[in-house]
């Protein structure tokens, strides 16, 4: 069989490169494939109807219409000067109870550890089963692809589908350095969210809730203001979301220096929890390990840290490791770098990525200066003595010598411009 490219295939037809897209990812040209990072289409394939045009006439009222949109070229990294394409929103379909179901499906999915890509298989939507493939890739340190898939479905008329895009894909591309398409997707979404209907309905209401504080405060910035409080919500979410929400909920404790009531938070989520929902539960344990060190409880902490490893090494889920590594007061060199050196490595990559990415947005939105100029090592140390750890009691920690840590501690006040432990909490993530 003679193949030809989106090109070719948009020409031929008469319409645009970016409706073959979502054509071939909606799964309505018989014999399209994706081959590496691109589509390939049969000569012989039928250009599929445009349902928007069925739509007007009455007929096919409960397929979605296929809306070609214009999105940022994923083949090359912007430049600083790199600005987001105009992007006009189709109208939205309201927010149903059922909009749960299509929400980050992925996190909202029970699931065995290990059995990750079988689950993804079983979406039976394929654009559900593009965003659930998406979380996956994101969570499993694959950003590159992450963005990819979820750069055709950024204004998605499904509003569900539309926020999970916009939502992924501005934390896929932190780690990759493209800041611009990260502030573009942050603010897209919070576009969508100001425009979504019926916003009077509870089931509304929680999810612009959920998506609201979950994309502000894991970089640590405030919720905007017209976001709904979340607390009063949560019955309303399904128990996968509902799990991450309380998750997000224990990292705004945590940032506010309530440890004790984080941890409490976290472990009741765990522990009500009716099923293993691993992408939820790896987060809650992660932040569970954050007020653990802060209590310094740090046999719990451990226990925490190495519950979060089971579930999450089976797929390969290790993204929030590197997200939360600087959080973690050494966990991570302390319990996974000598058994696992290798999977460590890769943590420490996304950690040195992800959060580079993640300074240059937070620094800027909250007049903070955390520290970008050191190695990882050096940042756990200083957030151990910025907690008020001896040396002795890091070094012990760490299985290093307290003259080793003093030697950190030199090197980071060096590169930091300060001469004493009380200056290093300003550079320090809160």
């Amino acid at each position: 069989m003679d193949y030809r490219n989106v090109r070719e295939t948009a020409e031929s037809w008469g319409i645009s490169d970016r409706l073959v897209q979502r054509f071939c990812s909606a799964g309505r040209i018989e014999g399209a494939r994706k081959l590496g990072g691109t589509w390939i289409i049969p000569e012989n394939a039928e250009k599929p109807e445009d349902l928007r045009k069925r739509r007007s006439t009455g007929h096919e009222p409960a397929e979605q219409p296929i809306a070609e949109t214009s999105q940022p070229d994923e083949k090359h990294r912007p430049s600083a000067s790199w600005a987001p394409p105009a992007v006009h929103a189709p109208q939205m379909s309201p927010i149903a109870p059922g909009v749960f179901s299509r929400l980050m499906p992925l996190m909202n999915t029970s699931f065995e550890p290990g059995t990750c890509q079988q689950t993804i298989e079983q979406f039976e939507d394929p654009e559900i089963r593009m965003i659930a493939q998406a979380e996956f890739c994101y969570f499993s340190g694959d950003a590159e692809r992450a963005v990819q898939l979820t750069s055709e479905l950024l204004s998605h008329d499904d509003l569900a589908v539309r926020l999970s895009a916009c939502l992924i894909y501005a934390y896929a591309n932190l780690p990759l350095g493209n800041i611009n398409r990260s502030r573009f997707a942050l603010a897209e979404l919070q576009r969508a969210l100001k425009a979504s209907p019926n916003v009077s309905s509870e089931q509304s209401r929680a999810a612009i809730a959920f998506m609201g504080h979950t994309s502000s405060i894991l970089l640590h910035i405030p919720v905007p203001d017209d976001v709904p409080p979340v607390d009063s919500l949560l019955p309303l979410l399904p128990p996968g979301l509902r799990a991450f929400a309380l998750y997000v909920r224990a990292h705004a404790l945590y940032l506010s220096g309530d440890y004790a009531r984080s941890l409490g938070v976290a472990e009741a989520a765990l522990l009500m929890s009716p099923k293993v929902y691993p992408i939820s539960d790896i987060y809650l344990n992660l932040v569970a390990v954050m007020d653990c060190m802060s209590l310094k409880r740090i046999a719990d902490a451990r226990e925490h840290l190495l519950t979060a490893w089971e579930l999450a090494r089976p797929d390969g889920l290790i993204e929030a490791f590197g997200e939360h590594h600087g959080l973690l007061g050494g966990m991570l060199e302390s319990v996974i770098k000598s058994d696992w050196p290798e999977d460590f490595k890769r943590v420490i990559d996304i950690t040195y990525r992800f959060s580079a990415g993640w300074r240059r947005v937070h620094n800027p939105a909250t007049a903070e200066t955390v520290a970008d100029n050191l190695t990882t090592t050096e940042f756990a140390v200083s957030m151990l003595a910025a907690r008020g750890w001896t040396n002795s009691e890091i070094g012990q920690h760490l299985d290093i010598s307290a003259n080793t840590v003093k030697s950190y501690l030199t090197s980071a006040f060096r590169k930091l411009g300060i001469s004493k432990r009380q200056d290093l909490a300003q550079h320090m993530l809160r």
